[in-house]
């Protein structure tokens, strides 16, 4: 690889547009296959990985139309134990992957049998799944309101750390070498229907071979792509707080999932004492505006779930936009446009994902179809036409798949 110079132009393999937890994993998965890497992003580790809870939880995201969506989950949780293991061995961040399953609990007869039935879908969907009473609910978490009247246990669900993932991956590309262009990418240089790569807002040109779109909600604003090929992403806003407690003194030991008065709230503890209390859904556009009604909903629900929570601190609020698509999957695979990989669109579930996505772009990468769960969601699945071959290859040279 090339580095800039007064021409403004940066050659590699690759270029990956945007440097969430997915493009990193993208960048990480060429650079592993020996490709010389450059990745474009204003702010890389700074978008919606940035704000997100970790949560690993295939059976609580469940939802009987998306069985597809469910068995990718289900594949990708299960390779979380061993992608944490290479991600820390590569980079000697730890990841704070923890396997204590989840807990659901519901504070009033009309949420409890709501409960009951969404444990009912799980089982049906093959999830591992435990209706619980209010004691044994606050066997497993002391600290819950005795209010609890009753809750659901999910062995499966678990939890990482995910600005530690982020961290690590950042380290991961730095070890191989990739260059971090701090750069928006504006638009995709195309020339007979082949991707050649991007230009960024300044001007720069990043010559790549291959060109994979994975940013986020941003994802359909790159100019250059072919109109069937531009992701049919929307941006859904999340708001989220983190809370300090003693880590000394844990309030709780697993991620609680609480239905209190019909709302939803989540809190996610980390092994240093923070606590990750949201999240609201809001199709707001690209708003990321914090709002004092939102902090006062989370965290009066948060309170109704775990009354200690009045004592911890409030060290942020963040908002940021996930990247929606009309059914909820991912895009993964090939664009029209011949070199074009698209890894995006993976809504509330990008960290999941993670391993599920990286297996995928490998195998794209190497001229391979995707194999396994992800094969149904491939990029191009809401457009007219079909998808093109593409290959990954370097500036000035050919491939086929």
């Amino acid at each position: 690889m090339t580095g800039t110079g007064p021409d403004r132009r940066t050659r590699a393999d690759v270029v990956v547009v945007g440097a969430g937890v997915v493009g990193l994993c993208a960048a990480r998965e060429a650079a592993a296959l020996g490709l010389s890497v450059a990745v474009c992003d204003p702010e890389p580790a700074g978008g919606a990985s940035f704000a997100a809870a970790g949560m690993l939880a295939p059976t609580a995201e469940a939802r009987p139309g998306e069985r597809r969506l469910h068995a990718l989950a289900e594949s990708s949780a299960a390779a979380w134990p061993e992608f944490a293991a290479r991600l820390e061995e590569q980079s000697g961040v730890a990841v704070g992957l923890r396997q204590e399953g989840a807990l659901s609990v519901a504070f009033d007869p009309d949420d409890l049998r709501a409960l009951a039935e969404v444990v009912d879908v799980q089982i049906s969907m093959g999830c591992k799944a435990e209706l619980l009473g209010a004691r044994e609910c606050r066997r497993l978490e002391p600290a819950l309101s005795p209010r609890v009247t009753g809750g659901a246990f999910n062995p499966g669900d678990n939890q990482v750390d995910t600005r530690a993932v982020l961290r690590a991956l950042l380290a991961c590309l730095d070890h191989a070498g990739v260059t971090m262009l701090a750069e928006s990418a504006s638009r995709l240089v195309v020339q007979g229907g082949r991707a050649l790569g991007v230009q960024t807002r300044t001007g720069h040109l990043v010559e790549a071979g291959t060109v994979v779109l994975a940013a986020g909600c941003r994802s359909g604003e790159l100019a250059g792509l072919q109109p069937d090929e531009v992701p049919p992403v929307r941006p859904v806003k999340g708001q989220i707080l983190r809370l300090q407690t003693n880590p000394d003194e844990p309030l709780l030991t697993r991620t609680v999932r609480a239905e209190v008065q019909g709302r939803h709230v989540y809190l996610v503890p980390r092994v240093h004492g923070e606590l990750v209390v949201g999240a609201t859904m809001e199709e707001l556009g690209h708003d990321t505006t914090v709002t004092a009604g939102a902090v006062h909903d989370l965290l009066r629900a948060a309170l109704a779930a775990v009354p200690d929570v009045a004592e911890a601190s409030l060290s942020e609020a963040t908002a940021r936009s996930r990247p929606g698509t009309p059914d909820n999957g991912p895009l993964i695979g090939h664009g029209l446009t011949a070199g074009l990989l698209v890894a995006t669109g993976h809504f509330r579930h990008g960290v999941l994902l993670a391993p599920a996505t990286s297996a995928a772009l490998s195998e794209l990468m190497q001229g391979r179809p995707v194999s396994g769960p992800a094969a149904a969601f491939p990029a191009l699945r809401f457009a007219a036409a079909g998808p093109a071959s593409a290959a990954v290859t370097g500036p000035g040279h050919e491939g086929t798949v």
